[in-house]
């Protein structure tokens, strides 16, 4: 499939740059197809076949996507792993994808890599730079394409126990695609990638951004400042990333000295994003803004379109797309009643195969007739949108009640002296648990008296948070997400 299309779009359109890096220098889509014919007979030189797997530990560089490519067109697996993971996260990583080559810069190589399996790169300056060392002049030996092919393994973890692989085959790849951008060519626009490669989104719908021939700016590493004036300079026509990101962006002092008018659309996912961001994008980037929800084991999911009502992307994380089935089920796998939170569950035909070399924590995300389990937990109102309340394993039971901390930080997140907000449970000799929030302060912060009282129109008491603890920023996993463990532990300290 990916061999097939990237072929194609050398044709549709050539020279037109498809990856720019920081350092300024651009790869055409000609030269894409051209590297990743080069480099997948590299692979094949050093003993890769199809069904083997080729791991990349590399930040976003071109190399990455011209990798992904040449493992595809002979049929080898590609395995992403995150650079922001740690040295032994990595290690552990690696040995879940049991891969046939690494490809790493010299900075992610893990010391215990065997050498005989090991690619240690220096990131191109230029085309001519690009894979030095790796590729090869000799034709690949292409492998026809198969809808039963496995093509990626995104993983979903790594940062404490063990890493789980979810895989997707070509059949995956292809409806993903399908929903994203139907059998079109053409139209896309000029984005910067602003998560790791090894991600969901670039990982899976990678395809379809072959599709749409836009270019996309890479930095290695992203940083608020950095995305803005990227932005700027390049007239970018969207902005994509996690809703931290987004505020991130938001709270860079200089924002409103950039021109940011080529800005046409912000696309929000990987996390719950607040109403009071998206009203604040919205209005400073004078720009529709999108949500999406999914997990990585269903690939995708819910979302908000450009021309839906502004109060969606509000209160929800939309509606079911195009193919995609919901389910919200209870402790039995019964459906819950409207206005009910339950158990949230997609299925459509983007969802994984299964955890690659797991069947039975596969078997266990399936329900039996074939919904992913996303581990979230969430409501359906009469207009169809999905409200979430959080991770089932993030509820809290306060004196026989149950919290969900996403409910309360999205109100809570409105307070005119909160930049951003998150509630975890302590243990409680009275209550059970009771909740602490901890906010990142605009000023002076607010008191835990100002924060409930700000809260209690809108929450129940037994919801509102009773301590509170102020911090320079929420830590982060190395998916972006908010570390409540890591929190949880600052409450023992």
């Amino acid at each position: 499939m990916l061999g097939e299309l990237i072929g194609e779009a050398a044709k549709r359109f050539g020279d037109a740059p498809a990856y720019v890096t920081a350092g300024g220098w651009t790869v055409t889509y000609a030269d894409v197809d051209r590297l990743s014919d080069e480099v997948a007979s590299g692979f094949q030189a050093r003993g890769v076949r199809k069904g083997d797997v080729v791991a990349l530990a590399l930040p976003a560089i071109p190399e990455y996507p011209i990798a992904y490519l040449a493992a595809a067109k002979i049929g080898a697996i590609t395995a992403g792993i995150n650079p922001r993971l740690s040295a032994p996260e990595r290690r552990s990583v690696l040995e879940v994808a049991s891969p046939r080559l690494v490809v790493a810069t010299e900075d992610l190589a893990t010391e215990d890599l065997a050498s005989e399996r090991a690619e240690v790169i220096t990131p191109g300056i230029s085309v001519e730079t690009i894979f030095a060392g790796l590729c090869s002049s000799e034709p690949p030996k292409l492998v026809a394409d198969d809808p039963a092919t496995p093509v990626v393994i995104v993983f979903t973890s790594g940062t404490t126990g063990t890493p789980k692989g979810a895989l997707f085959c070509n059949r995956q790849l292809t409806a993903i695609t399908s929903i994203d951008v139907g059998d079109r060519w053409g139209g896309g626009g000029r984005t910067l990638v602003g998560t790791a490669m090894a991600h969901l989104g670039f990982m899976t719908k990678f395809p379809g951004n072959v599709r749409q021939g836009g270019c996309a700016w890479l930095t290695p590493r992203w940083r608020a400042t950095e995305a803005l004036e990227f932005t700027a300079a390049n007239r970018l026509t969207s902005v994509a990333g996690i809703p931290t990101q987004v505020a991130l962006m938001l709270q860079v002092p200089e924002f409103d000295g950039y021109d940011l008018s080529s800005v046409k659309a912000i696309v929000v996912g990987g996390g719950p994003a607040t109403p009071a961001l998206v009203e604040e994008a919205r209005r400073r980037f004078d720009a529709a803004l999108m949500v999406r929800y999914s997990c990585t084991e269903a690939a995708i999911g819910i979302g908000t379109r450009l021309d839906d009502p502004p109060e969606d992307a509000l209160v929800s994380v939309g509606r079911p797309l195009p193919g995609v089935s919901l389910a919200l089920l209870d402790d039995s796998d019964r459906p819950v009643a409207l206005g009910e939170v339950g158990a949230v569950c997609l299925r459509s035909a983007a969802v994984m195969s299964g955890y690659w070399h797991d069947e039975p924590t596969t078997k266990a995300t399936f329900t039996d007739d074939g919904f992913v389990r996303t581990g979230d937990l969430g409501w359906l109102d009469d207009a169809g949108r999905l409200h979430l309340a959080g991770r089932s394993k993030e509820m809290y039971v306060r004196g026989g009640y149950n919290v969900y901390p996403m409910e309360v930080e999205g109100v809570l997140a409105e307070h005119p002296a909160v930049t951003a907000v998150a509630v975890v449970a302590r243990p409680d000799d009275v209550m059970g648990e009771v909740g602490v929030a901890f906010v990142v302060p605009r000023g002076d912060g607010p008191s835990l008296a100002a924060l409930r009282s700000f809260g209690a129109d809108r929450l129940a008491a037994y919801k509102l948070p009773e301590d509170i603890r102020m911090v320079e920023a929420l830590p982060l996993t190395s998916m972006d997400k908010v570390d409540r463990k890591a929190l949880a532990a600052l409450l023992s300290s």
